[in-house]
């Protein structure tokens, strides 16, 4: 699925010369090119975000300390994500 974003981007010209220049060694459009770094970048976002998500879990784990989960059900534990 494709959309159309009607923005007017304004380069440097340098910054655009730039970009016509590496559009044409890989052999791409510009609108594919700043779509690829786009997606580069905001999938190094992504991978980020869930490396601190991930890093704010196992503090709270180390915090509680062992069996943070023993005697639970499922239900439960989904209760406490819930409130």
């Amino acid at each position: 699925m494709s959309a159309t974003v009607r923005k007017n981007f304004v380069f440097q010209k340098e910054v655009a010369s730039h970009l016509e220049e590496m559009a044409k060694i890989n052999g791409q459009s510009m609108t594919s090119l700043v779509e690829e770094m786009i997606e580069d970048r905001y999938g190094s976002k992504r991978v980020a975000d869930r490396v601190e998500a991930f890093d704010k879990f196992l503090k709270l784990v180390e915090e509680n300390g062992k069996g943070l989960f023993v005697d639970k059900t499922i239900q439960s534990i989904k209760a406490d994500m819930d409130v």
